[in-house]
C-alpha cells in the first residue's frame, strides 16, 4: 500500500543522516547579487592596481 507510507524519514538514506541535513541550519547568510558584483569588480580592480603598482 503506497498510499499508507510516510512521506518523511523513510527509507536508509534518511536514516543515515544524508537527505535532510539542511534542515537543521537556522542562520544564513545572504547577500544580494549586486553586492557579489560590486566587490568582486572591486576586488579586481583593487588586485590591477597593486599588479600595475609591484611590476
Amino acid at each position: 500500500m503506497p498510499s499508507q507510507r510516510k512521506k518523511k524519514g523513510t527509507g536508509p538514506v534518511t536514516a543515515a543522516g544524508l537527505v535532510r541535513f539542511f534542515e537543521d541550519v537556522e542562520a544564513k547568510v545572504t547577500i544580494s547579487p549586486m553586492v557579489a558584483v560590486i566587490s568582486a569588480l572591486a576586488a579586481s580592480a583593487i588586485i590591477t592596481v597593486l599588479n600595475l603598482i609591484f611590476r
